[in-house]
């Protein structure tokens, strides 16, 4: 650095300079400083140029090592900036899409995770229906007894048959049975009950559903 100011004025502007700067050049003392420190007359005036003072008063603090600053500083200044670039590119100033995206997902499946734990918390509500049944046999002379025996034979998970059921009159000295049952609509089939009742054929004639209720 050549400098052709006059000590005053060099002075000044220093002094403005080093202000906001701790050194001339980077971050630490190097050949720049030792180059201006030696164009100085001397130790500046503290109260006239404080902020001169400051860094003269710094750079004095080195003693013999102000002239090893151009041999042994100088050089690392350019390899500290290169790394001191490098740490300023691994800094992510938004923060990562990947992050937020991840965060999101872990929200989502919390939520999802409270959403079914407190449905199962919740009692299942059982759909049941009653069932009417009128099971006609074929004559006066048919054993109802037997008849409605064999259709308590007929077991389904979730059928339940009435533990009474009725005799009713239909015509020239023939009765029909009339069976009840509780049913869980999604496990029994009514068409599979009529099925299984007619297959007894020696004794039934026919089936006919006369009530199908919610319970």
């Amino acid at each position: 650095m050549s400098v052709s100011l006059s000590a005053s004025t060099l002075n000044k502007v220093l002094n403005g300079f080093f202000e906001n700067s701790s050194f001339v050049s980077g971050f630490e003392a190097s050949s720049d400083d030792a180059e201006v420190f030696q164009a100085l007359a001397g130790a500046p005036d503290a109260k006239v140029f404080p902020h001169l003072a400051r860094w003269y008063t710094h750079i004095s603090s080195k003693g013999d090592a102000i002239a090893s600053l151009k041999a042994s500083e100088a050089p690392a200044a350019a390899p500290a900036a290169a790394a001191e670039e490098e740490d300023d590119e691994d800094v992510d100033l938004f923060g990562s899409d990947d992050e937020e995206d991840e965060e999101v997902e872990k929200l989502k499946a919390q939520r999802l995770a409270e959403y079914q734990a407190k449905k199962a918390a919740k009692p299942t509500v059982i759909a049941k229906s009653l069932l009417a049944l009128d099971v006609k046999p074929w004559e006066a002379e048919t054993d109802l007894d037997e008849l409605e025996r064999l259709i308590r034979t007929i077991e389904m998970d979730g059928l339940l048959w009435n533990k009474e059921s009725k005799r009713a009159p239909i015509a020239y000295g023939v009765s029909k049975i009339v069976m009840a049952a509780v049913i869980e609509d999604a496990k029994v089939s009514t068409d599979e009950i009529v099925e299984r009742i007619e297959a007894f054929d020696e004794y039934t004639q026919s089936v006919d559903i006369v009530a199908f209720n919610k319970l």
